[in-house]
């Protein structure tokens, strides 16, 4: 999306580069800050500037210059880097960055943040929780990847069962055998194409494995859409859905309507190539400690299906899956 500069009109520096949008403030007064580009913050109410401002300065505060790779010089007076050190270390203007600490009604871009984040040396779970003090959708896609361990543990303990968890851009983090038996192995995959929603609308064999792609395929991107919506600006989604947008006449049609969707239960049909006819409710869980990964769980619908686990998870084992194909040029609407 867009980006710029992190601009302050008054006195002390003029001018701090962001890396991020361009955010005007005049010497008048704070109350008239404001950002420009396709993604602007919501300002905060005053209770949430308040405790954003104590956050921040807490976590200031308990940093050594050396943390920041700077010189310890003379003896402090108060512990901790200075404002203007943290101002500067991460490109805005000093005025800017005291105004923030002071719960001025300022609005602050996700480029900031993440300038913050890193010169305040802040954890994951620190890093959400300035995003979500700023207002901001919480940064998913790296805080899903920390608990990919045991969430593979959990999946692989479903198998026979179809089981995988995704993040919140449906990037697959974790699969089990049956998963594999069932759509292709995604560790035989490059890692851009392992993407639930980039399987979908890219590879031809999803297309009859899924006996009424037209309607699921929508209902995914619809559930996309809703998530990339709220994820306005990041980079993993804007590459995503611009890929897609290029490669799928579906994608790109039904993603100029607008039209979202929520999750819910949903029932899939399959026409697997050594097993025939699968059909599997699928049950969605979201694991309290891994913000925006989602797992989800299948569950057989028929007696048919539930005799074919064991020989799905069987099939992954079975066949030594090339890459899927991906074709740049996918049948029309359908």
């Amino acid at each position: 999306m867009a980006t710029g500069r992190v601009r302050a009109s008054t006195t002390g520096p003029e001018q701090a580069t962001a890396a991020g949008r361009e955010q005007q403030t005049t010497a008048a007064g704070p109350e008239q800050a404001s950002t420009t580009g396709a993604e602007q913050a919501t300002a905060a109410g005053p209770e949430r500037r308040r405790v954003l401002a104590a956050f921040l300065r807490s976590r200031r505060e308990r940093l050594a210059p050396a943390d920041a790779g700077l010189p310890a010089g003379p003896r402090r007076r108060t512990p901790g880097l200075r404002r203007e050190e943290v101002a500067t270390l991460s490109g805005v203007s000093v005025t800017w960055y005291t105004w923030l600490e002071q719960a001025r009604d300022i609005t602050v871009s996700r480029q900031v943040l993440h300038s913050l984040a890193r010169v305040l040396c802040l954890s994951p779970a620190e890093t959400r929780h300035l995003f979500a003090l700023a207002g901001h959708p919480l940064p998913a896609p790296d805080a899903a990847r920390a608990g990919g361990r045991p969430l593979q543990r959990l999946v692989d303990a479903l198998d026979p069962h179809p089981a995988y968890v995704v993040a919140a851009n449906w990037d697959l983090l974790a699969w089990n055998r049956a998963e594999a038996g069932l759509i292709g192995d995604p560790a035989h995959w490059g890692d851009p194409e392992r993407n639930l929603l980039r399987l979908v609308f890219t590879d031809p064999r999803i297309r009859t494995l899924l006996t009424d792609w037209p309607d699921q395929a929508r209902t995914l991107l619809e559930q996309y859409r809703a998530s990339a919506d709220r994820h306005t600006g990041d980079p993993a989604f804007t590459r995503l859905t611009a890929d897609l947008r290029t490669r799928s006449p579906e994608f790109r049609t039904w993603w100029d309507t607008h039209d979202i969707a929520e999750f819910r239960p949903t029932r899939r049909v399959f026409d697997h190539p050594r097993l025939g006819r699968l059909t599997f409710d699928y049950v969605k869980l979201t694991p309290v400690d891994t913000p925006g990964v989602t797992l989800v769980s299948c569950m057989p619908s028929d007696d048919a299906t539930a005799g074919q686990l064991a020989a799905l998870s069987a099939y992954a084992g079975d066949r030594d899956r090339p890459s899927p194909p991906h074709a740049e040029g996918a049948s029309g609407l359908r």
